[in-house]
């Protein structure tokens, strides 16, 4: 492990974000082409090439039979079902991994989270009441398949700006008043969506909030990309503006204050940002722990803390965990499918073991 760290600690900036690029192609292309029916790489690349490059650079060259990569049983595999899974995880493991690296530095605690402010529980009360109280058969078709994604992230964003909220009263806002009220209104959140279980749902609907709080990329479609996608652009855009003012935070309070920055005012906005990234996430595709958490620990432990490093390799390195995650709930038990959440616990479970017991880095500039 050492060695590897050492190797890979010498490449450029620019070699190590191309490096994991390549990984993460080859990770992107596997989880198109591995599953229950095996799809060659080849036809994989047709059907891609003959659906986006072509539509693309208006590329009038004609194949062997073009019309088998627009219409069979390959294409639907691939470019129906597959394509958008694959590129959820993705959009997904991009978005934790991105709101991991900011809150580690907001809270300044190298074992916070995404979930650190309550979200998950917020966005767990949403779905739970949505699937509990029959809201999912509601008002048509349309809305009853959005349903449970409305009201999870109605319920984590609610359970951010409560956190927000209870974290400035009596002064201005802290990184130790952030995670104690994430705790608090977490353990209030999740108090009354058990009690919502316990009134309400029947054994059916239990089963269906128990997948659903463990993750599942399973329900992807290409229109439900376009709201992650734009939550993951608005977030890059946004914290590579920051970037200067996340290092100046590793350094505490005192240090940003002899600099002019208001880091209250900061970490107000950062959350908010922060919840935009991890409501989206969830409301699509249910919690999914240990990727913020996980994702900038390994990366940290490579680069250093310097965000401009930290924020584009933390990225990719989160898409491309999420991809292999995912062919891995699929095909870990023949005939059937895992929920993500299990296998990303039994990944980051092992990490920070090791990370725990060697103290291979510190958090802080």
């Amino acid at each position: 492990m050492g060695f590897v760290k050492e190797r890979i600690g010498k490449l450029s900036t620019a070699a190590l974000l191309l490096l994991m690029s390549v990984f993460l192609v080859a990770a992107i292309i596997s989880g198109v082409s591995i599953g229950t029916y095996h799809i060659e790489i080849d036809k994989v690349w047709n059907i891609f090439y003959h659906n986006v490059i072509k539509s693309i650079t208006f590329d009038q060259v004609i194949l062997d039979d073009p019309n088998q990569w627009g219409k069979g049983t390959n294409y639907d595999i691939v470019w129906n079902t597959r394509a958008p899974r694959v590129l959820m995880a993705c959009i997904i493991g991009m978005s934790l991994a991105l709101a991991g690296v900011v809150m580690q530095a907001t809270v300044q605690n190298p074992l916070a989270d995404p979930y650190i402010l309550g979200m998950s529980s917020g966005a767990s009360l949403g779905a739970t009441a949505a699937i509990a109280m029959g809201l999912t058969g509601l008002f048509g078709t349309s809305f009853g398949n959005y349903a449970i994604a409305i009201f999870a992230f109605m319920g984590s964003f609610i359970c951010a700006l409560a956190v927000l909220t209870l974290s400035s009263a009596g002064g201005r806002t802290t990184s130790v008043k952030l995670v104690l009220s994430g705790t608090i209104i977490a353990s209030l959140f999740g108090a009354v969506s058990n009690l919502i279980v316990v009134l309400y749902a029947d054994k059916d609907e239990m089963q269906e909030i128990t997948f659903w709080l463990l993750g599942s990329f399973g329900g992807a479609n290409w229109d439900k990309l376009i709201i992650p996608l734009l939550a993951l652009i608005v977030g890059i855009v946004y914290f590579t503006t920051q970037i200067r003012n996340l290092n100046t935070m590793l350094m505490g309070d005192d240090v940003a204050t002899t600099l002019g920055i208001d880091l209250s005012r900061k970490r107000k906005a950062y959350v908010i940002i922060t919840a935009l990234l991890t409501a989206t996430a969830v409301c699509f595709c249910g919690i999914i722990g240990f990727v913020g958490l996980m994702i900038p620990h390994i990366v940290r432990g490579i680069t250093g803390n310097n965000h401009w490093k930290l924020i584009p390799i933390s990225i990719l390195l989160g898409a491309t965990f999420m991809v292999l995650a995912d062919i891995m709930a699929r095909k870990i038990l023949p005939g059937s499918e895992l929920p993500i959440g299990i296998i990303t616990a039994f990944c980051g479970a092992p990490v920070f073991a090791y990370i725990m017991i060697k103290k291979s880095y510190s958090f802080s500039n």
